[in-house]
């Protein structure tokens, strides 16, 4: 067996989101690129029905441009009063060409009628591990939260200053890094994959997916 560490792709050109993964993997034998540093510059439209299938659309093209395992996300903000809206829609949602103000206002505007104990949504993540040979594993987590009457704080991103984390006991806009990270959609989806990665039968699952050696040149 190769004492090579695994390498695996993946499926964003996102800094930030590259250095996320690359946290949530330190000290695996494995090393993470972005899709642009292999050369994959092209990502399939999102027309999936749910955040599996969307990461999935992704994982799939990186893995058989890169050859190698390919890792992908798709997120969204579940909102109860509007029926589990934006969902899968959610960097889309009040249509093209928003910005992420923009976007939060017009949820907003949405709820505007509607009393704060009805204002519950959650953030969901998922994470999708493929390989070229058509192996997919699936990782998910959520954020349960409440949809407040105006943005608070200014760190943060998307929908952040208007939902309200009762972990925390503050949006996640007003929440450090560490903060949000510990309880964040994505930061859960993230540790239950690394804990799968870390898991014997999730290293022996992956070394065996890994469709070949790759020796230093």
């Amino acid at each position: 067996m190769s004492s090579q560490p695994l390498r695996l792709a993946l499926a964003s050109e996102n800094a930030g989101k590259l250095a996320e993964f690359r946290e949530a993997l330190a000290g695996l034998p494995m090393t993470l690129q972005s899709a642009g540093e292999l050369g994959v510059t092209d990502f399939p439209e999102e027309t999936g029905a749910s955040y599996e299938e969307n990461a999935l659309l992704k994982a799939a093209h990186v893995t058989l441009k890169a050859g190698l395992i390919a890792l992908a996300d798709d997120s969204g903000l579940e909102v109860d009063a509007l029926q589990g809206q934006p969902g899968v829609h959610t960097a889309r949602f009040g249509g093209p060409g928003l910005t992420n103000g923009e976007r939060m206002a017009h949820l907003l505007q949405r709820l505007r009628k509607v009393d704060d104990a009805l204002r519950t949504a959650r953030f969901v993540a998922v994470i999708v591990v493929a390989t070229p040979g058509g192996a997919v594993h699936t990782f998910r987590g959520e954020s349960e939260g409440r949809i407040l009457q105006g943005p608070r704080g200014v760190g943060g991103f998307g929908y952040d200053p208007v939902f309200f984390s009762p972990e925390l006991g503050k949006s996640f806009a007003e929440a450090t890094l560490e903060e949000k990270r510990g309880v964040s959609h994505r930061g859960r989806a993230l540790a239950a994959f690394s804990a799968w990665a870390r898991s014997a039968a999730g290293a022996e699952q992956l070394r065996l997916l890994t469709p070949r050696p790759v020796d230093e040149e």
